[in-house]
């Protein structure tokens, strides 16, 4: 895993770090192997990771096919020294 520091900026770089680690699911590794886990927990874990698979991938497919309604999309926040939106900046 690579993350560039550019100019200096450790905090970013960190930061980004943190977020690939977190969608790769290090932590939630790492915190389920603090501890022992009994056989019977695993397989009761590993199957309630099963049903919300096959939930999230019915609820997909139903969503494709039209029978649900896509989910609303987020708008995404101003960044700050940025313009809102593409080519609303000033013109020089």
């Amino acid at each position: 895993m690579l993350v560039v520091v550019r100019e200096n900026n450790v905090d970013q770089a960190l930061r980004a770090l943190k977020r690939k680690l977190q969608r790769e699911g290090v932590f939630r590794e790492m915190r389920r192997r603090r501890a022992y886990e009994k056989p019977s927990e695993r397989k009761n874990r590993e199957k309630g990771e099963a049903v919300r698979r096959a939930r999230k991938a019915a609820r997909k497919a139903a969503q494709r096919e039209g029978l649900l309604p896509m989910p609303k999309k987020k708008p995404m926040p101003a960044r700050p020294g940025r313009p809102a939106t593409p080519g609303t900046g000033t013109a020089g």
